[in-house]
C-alpha cells in the first residue's frame, strides 16, 4: 500500500514538472552553471544533496569565462556538507565577478533524508537560506571622485534569498527538482539580484554499473528554465573507471555549447577539470570557459 502511494506520488511529481517545462518560453541566454554541479557536487544546484554522502565533503571551485576579453567573468565557490543520521547540513560561499560588478552569496542548508522501503529507495528534502550582497569596484570606475551613483550602489543593503530541492533516489536512479532563487517570490522582486536567472531545474539520471565494476556509466538529462529565457536542456553522461580512479564527463547543452570534464581520484582527494565551449555564434568573439574543482572527503 505504501509502495503504491509513493509510486503514484512520484508519477504526479514527474507530470507536474513536465507541465511546468511545457509552459516556459523565452529567447535570451542565461548564466551557465558550474560544471561540477552535474555530478560530483550536485549540492551546488539542489539543497537536498547536502549530506547525501556520508562524511564531510569539501569542494573548491574556480572558473574563468571568456578569457579572451578584459574583465571576463570569474566565479569562485567554497562549499561543504555533512550528514548526521538522517539530517544533512551544508554551507556554500559563492563569489561572482564580472567587470566592475561583484556578487557574493553565503548560503546555509538543512536537508532531511527519508528512507522509504527496501532496495535503497530514499526521498530527500533540502532548504537553503542565503544572504546576497552586490558591490561595484569603484577603484576602476571612470568617473569623478566620490560619484554619488557609485556610492549609492555600494551602500545598498544585503538581501535574503533561498532554494528548495527534492530528490528521489534508488541504487541506480536519481530523480530531482529544484526551485532556486526563492527570494524573487518572498523577499524581493528584482530578479537581477539573483546569482542566476533560473526559476527551476529538473533532472533524471540512471547509473549503469557500480563503483566496484571496471566501468560505470551514468547518463543524465536535465532541464533548466528561467523567466523570459528559452529552456536549456543538458544531455550527457559521466563515465568512471574502477574505484573512481579516473572519470570522463561530457554534456551537450541545447544553447549549442558543450562541457567536457576529466577527473582524477587519489585517496580522499578528487580533482576535476572542465572546459565549456561557447555558443556557436559567440565562438569567434569569446574564448571557452575553464573550471577546476577540488573535492575532499573527510570523516567518512
Amino acid at each position: 500500500m505504501i509502495k503504491n502511494r509513493v509510486e503514484k506520488g512520484l508519477m504526479t511529481f514527474v507530470s507536474l514538472i513536465c507541465t511546468i517545462i511545457g509552459m516556459q518560453k523565452g529567447s535570451a541566454q542565461s548564466s551557465r552553471p558550474l560544471g561540477a554541479q552535474f555530478y560530483e557536487n550536485q549540492y551546488l544546484s539542489n539543497p537536498a544533496f547536502a549530506g547525501m554522502e556520508y562524511g564531510l565533503n569539501l569542494n573548491l571551485n574556480y572558473r574563468n569565462q571568456w578569457r579572451s576579453i578584459a574583465g571576463s567573468p570569474v566565479t569562485m565557490s567554497i562549499s561543504g556538507d555533512y550528514r548526521f543520521k538522517s539530517v544533512g547540513v551544508g554551507l556554500n560561499i559563492y563569489k561572482d565577478e564580472a567587470g566592475l560588478l561583484g556578487k557574493t552569496q553565503i548560503k546555509g542548508t538543512y536537508a532531511y533524508h527519508l528512507p522509504l522501503y527496501g532496495d535503497r529507495r530514499d526521498l530527500h528534502f533540502g532548504l537553503s537560506l542565503a544572504v546576497m550582497h552586490q558591490n561595484l569596484d569603484d577603484s576602476n570606475v571612470i568617473a569623478e571622485s566620490g560619484d554619488v551613483l557609485v556610492d549609492q550602489f555600494n551602500q545598498r543593503k544585503s538581501y535574503l534569498d533561498g532554494d528548495f530541492g527534492i530528490v528521489y533516489t534508488t541504487e541506480r536512479l536519481t530523480l530531482q527538482a529544484t526551485l532556486p532563487n526563492l527570494g524573487r517570490l518572498f523577499f524581493h522582486k528584482n530578479e537581477q539580484n539573483t546569482i542566476n536567472g533560473f526559476i527551476y531545474l529538473t533532472a533524471v539520471s540512471y547509473k549503469i554499473g557500480t563503483d566496484l565494476d571496471a566501468l560505470s556509466i551514468e547518463p543524465k538529462i536535465s532541464v533548466r528554465g528561467a523567466k523570459g529565457v528559452d529552456n536549456i536542456v543538458d544531455i550527457g553522461s559521466n563515465v568512471k573507471l574502477k574505484r573512481d580512479m579516473l572519470s570522463f564527463m561530457a554534456m551537450y547543452h541545447s544553447d549549442n555549447s558543450a562541457t567536457l570534464g576529466l577527473g582524477l581520484n587519489y585517496d580522499k582527494f578528487f580533482v576535476q577539470f572542465f572546459y565549456t565551449s561557447q555558443q556557436t555564434n559567440n565562438r569567434e568573439n569569446f574564448g571557452g570557459d575553464f573550471e577546476i574543482n577540488l573535492k575532499i572527503n573527510l570523516l567518512k
